[in-house]
């Protein structure tokens, strides 16, 4: 047996099955496309779903994969375990109606014995109870004697998801030998020991399951089997693990390497080298695919492997950033197979870097946090702080449950894990429902699945703006008809359109469907299954009959508007990437009539020259008037010539080339002007965050441009009239009129506080005692916040052992301040408590330290109501 190292192993694959006549598909992006069941890909075959429901036509009815791959439900044992990791790739052979049982089993043992050398004597498979089908093949056609073929249930061997497709698994396991069992007699296939290890298993889609749980059989079964590259190579590099495969052991060591901590010497270390190795290897992939770092979704995903493996990385001694340099070992060593990984390198890193320096601000944030629950546990006298609040820390602010345990323990407190973990459970059981119930959504057929298959859609709206055709199908919600009435919105499938559907972030073209008798109005377009186009109308008059011939007639104004706005959307990304930097990659990007909105990595909001640069680089690019030529290549050659491809977007092996003049050049499906001169004038109307790492610009061009140019002019008038100078010198006159109301409000406020002085000794007469420390509640009208902050420093230091609280109205809302001094809060008192509860009878909010803390009220009127509350809620606080 052959220690093959693991890219070897993967090559070996590919190479094998493309001599079975299977197609090599890339790996397809981390992020599931119109796939709503998954937050991430999960297996080989999750990308190809649509191959196996019929709702799209696969490139090849044998195809073949190494699909990476991200798993997230046990991320919490990752590091504790050497068998759990989060990211992982997928070895796959996969048949659309083409072989069956009888190859699928012969490759893999072929695959198996000839090609990775495998000990026959070790091999052994499983298969479902009731196959057999794959039990005659097995021992007849391959020869395994009878006693190394197990026959299992459905739990194990038995694959579907609710109602659609499913079948029977046959699974091959390695007998690794009984120095790697458990050492029990009754040790055998299915122990949970390490000796006997599933690495492939063979699914055999030959069922269709109806709602009344009856298992059709289907006319043309699939073949779906998945093989974990790493579990393989573990097997055929003879290591007990993941973590020692060959270029996963090679990150392993570099984290030892920048730690200077020796690997197998102290368990607690292993696990905190285990997650960052694991960790960076998601990490990097995720957003090398484009996903960027944020508090929901996949990108939350993210930021917890990052931060997890940063923190990790503190235990271990990394105090400085650390994770870009695993990440450039891991794109090192990947990038051969992953291209994309040295493409993005940089972007890559730029995001790492960003996210672990927000990681330290955030533990800084997390210990400020925790610090103020610990006080409260000295001033109530308990020990353990709530799972609660743990799960808060850890949930919204991603401070790890291990990082609070160690710091209560510091100080002599415990935490409630038992509650946290509950939390914990909850949060997954939610998520797990969530994605549950579309799961099987994502296997059922759709209304136009229904259609005849031999209905196909050709698009002409490149060339032309309208189209002579043929209505050839009619949809109405779940129903399919053969005729449509005035008055009913229906969808329309037709042999031939020149209407662009919704794609790329272009939106439809809308327009007009006239024929004999009827008139249709198009107000949306969409791809549907079965590569059709679905032209959602509204029946205007007559009567449409499947059969029909129609004149189909796009709103061409409107799709020059869009255009403008299209072919725009490349300069600026050209523009951004000059100006900016070769980090800047497209985020998302949306195409109206109306505007555009282009979202983009970048990691800082972008400066005023910046910002002025890019809008006059734009502009001139436009004045240039650049030829935009549009042509059709192979990927490949796409690639040589320069072309952009965008982060989420399926590319097949022949792409679409939009070029303009030398500036740009981008793989897209949009339609787009002639020329750059015809979109006018280009002005941006936004730029801002949208997220971590991701900014968005907003822009018109074009008569929007031109009107949005009116009304900045309108406004600078109207500015000019009201300050009664030239547009020219209404700058200076604002900042003379600014000058005279921050002296008058100077003014204004020494006035107030000389008043409130002079009402202090008034104010403090109010002051009433509790349990021998005194209190007062007052509303202080017309005062702002700093004045309130004053006023407060100011009655504490007068009455001495106290508590104060405030209220002012300035205008818009009301301010609350608390403030307890030391001696009342050793005696129980809290500010942030008390504020707390006042405010909420005030409808408002408020919290903070025991000392010191703010808030406000919502409803005003509520304030008399919230002031008299003061005594009660003291009076529960103090010993």
């Amino acid at each position: 047996m052959e220690k093959l190292s693991l890219n070897d192993i993967r090559e070996k694959f590919l190479a094998y099955f493309e001599s079975k006549e299977h197609l090599r598909m890339k790996s397809a992006s981390l992020i599931p496309q119109n796939d709503k069941s998954l937050l991430l890909i999960n297996s080989g075959m999750a990308p190809l779903k649509p191959y196996f429901t019929g709702q799209q036509v696969p490139p090849s009815k044998r195809a073949i994969t190494c699909q990476k791959c991200i798993r997230t439900p046990d991320i919490e044992r990752v590091g504790k375990t050497a068998r759990h990791g989060t990211f992982f790739e997928m070895l796959g052979n996969f048949s659309f109606g083409d072989y069956f049982k009888s190859e699928a089993i012969a490759w893999a043992w072929e695959f198996c014995t000839e090609v990775l050398a495998l000990p026959e004597d070790r091999l052994w498979v499983t298969i479902y109870m009731d196959d057999d089908e794959a039990f005659e093949i097995w021992r007849n056609e391959i020869g395994l004697p009878e006693d190394r073929i197990v026959r299992m249930g459905k739990e194990d061997n038995f694959w579907e998801i609710g109602l659609g497709p499913c079948g029977p698994c046959s699974e091959i396991y390695f007998d690794r030998g009984p120095e790697r069992g458990c050492g029990k007699d009754d040790c055998k296939l299915g122990c949970d020991c390490d000796r006997y290890i599933e690495f492939w298993n063979l699914v055999f889609t030959q069922f269709d399951k109806d709602e009344a749980g009856n298992y059709n059989r289907l006319a043309k079964p699939n073949i779906d089997t998945g093989m974990g590259l790493e579990r393989i190579s573990a097997i055929l590099q003879d290591v007990d693990n993941i973590f020692e495969v060959d270029t996963i052991r090679y990150i392993l060591d570099h984290v030892c390497a920048l730690s200077g901590v020796q690997y197998g010497k102290d368990p607690q270390k292993d696990v905190s080298i285990r997650v960052i190795t694991d960790h960076i290897r998601g990490v990097t992939f995720m957003i090398s695919d484009g996903i960027l770092p944020t508090n929901e979704g996949r990108g939350y995903v993210l930021r917890r492997l990052l931060r997890r493996a940063a923190r990790h990385g503190k235990l271990l001694g990394l105090n400085e950033p650390f994770l870009c340099k695993l990440s450039e070992k891991l794109i090192e060593i990947s990038g051969g197979a992953y291209p994309e990984l040295r493409e993005k390198k940089d972007y890559i890193l730029n995001v790492i870097d960003v996210e672990e320096s927000r990681f330290d601000e955030t533990i800084d944030q997390g210990l400020n946090i925790l610090q103020s629950f610990i006080d409260e546990l000295k001033m109530t006298g308990k020990d353990t702080l709530s799972g609660e609040n743990a799960f808060k820390l850890y949930d919204t602010y991603g401070f790890p449950l291990d990082l609070t345990r160690d710091i209560l323990e510091e100080q002599g407190y415990k935490v409630d894990e038992a509650t946290f973990q509950k939390e914990m459970q909850a949060q997954r059981e939610r998520a797990r429902a969530a994605r549950a119930d579309s799961s099987a959504e994502s296997w059922k057929e759709d209304i136009y699945s229904k259609i005849d298959w031999g209905i196909k859609t050709t698009f002409v709206g490149y060339e032309k703006t309208t189209a002579n055709a043929t209505v050839k199908a009619i949809v109405s919600g779940s129903a399919i008809l053969e005729a449509a009435s005035e008055g009913q919105e229906i969808s329309v499938i037709l042999d031939v359109t020149p209407f662009y559907a919704e794609s790329g972030g272009q939106v439809a073209d809308t327009g007009r469907i006239t024929g004999e008798g009827f008139e249709l109005e198009v107000t949306d377009c969409k791809k549907v299954t079965g590569d059709r186009f679905a032209h959602h109308c509204k029946v205007v008059s007559g009567q449409v009959r499947v059969g029909s011939a129609c004149f189909a007639q796009i709103n061409n104004r409107r799709r020059l508007a869009i255009a403008r706005n299209h072919s725009t959307t490349h300069i600026l990304h050209k523009a951004l990437r000059k100006y900016l930097g070769s980090h800047v990659e497209q985020a998302g990007s949306l195409v109206t009539p109306d505007r555009l909105r282009f979202d983009f990595s970048h990691f800082k909001p972008m400066s005023k020259e910046e910002r002025d640069s890019i809008e006059r680089e734009v502009n001139e690019m436009l004045l240039e008037g650049l030829e935009i030529q549009t042509s059709e290549t192979s990927i490949q050659e796409a690639k040589a010539m320069g072309a952009m491809a965008l982060f989420g977007e399926k590319y097949g092996e022949t792409v679409r080339v939009v070029k303009m003049g030398s500036y740009s050049t981008e793989l897209c499906g949009g339609t787009h002007l002639g020329n750059t001169s015809q979109a006018g004038l280009f002005k941006i109307i936004s730029e801002g965050g949208i997220a971590a790492g991701v900014r968005r610009i907003e822009a018109v061009t074009g008569e929007k441009a031109y009107e949005y140019m009116k009304e900045e002019e309108k406004i600078i008038e109207e500015v000019s009239e009201r300050l009664k100078a030239l547009p020219s010198e209404c700058p200076k006159r604002i900042d003379a009129v600014l000058k005279q109301l921050k002296e008058a409000e100077k003014e204004a406020a020494a006035l107030k506080s000389k008043l409130a002085s002079g009402s202090m000794e008034d104010i403090v007469k109010e002051a009433r005692e509790i349990k021998g420390i005194r209190y007062l509640a007052a509303n202080m009208e017309g005062m702002d916040v700093n004045g309130l902050r004053e006023m407060g420093d100011k009655l504490r230091d007068k009455l001495g052992t106290s508590v104060i609280l405030l209220t002012a109205f300035d205008g818009e809302k009301t301010f609350v301040l608390s403030m307890a001094s030391k001696d009342a809060v050793a005696k129980g008192a809290h500010a942030g408590n008390l504020i707390r509860e006042v405010t909420k009878i005030g409808e408002g909010s408020g919290g903070g330290r025991p000392d010191m803390a703010q808030g406000g009220i919502k409803n005003k009127d509520k304030v008399p109501e919230a002031l008299k509350a003061v005594p009660g809620i003291l009076e529960q606080q103090i010993k």
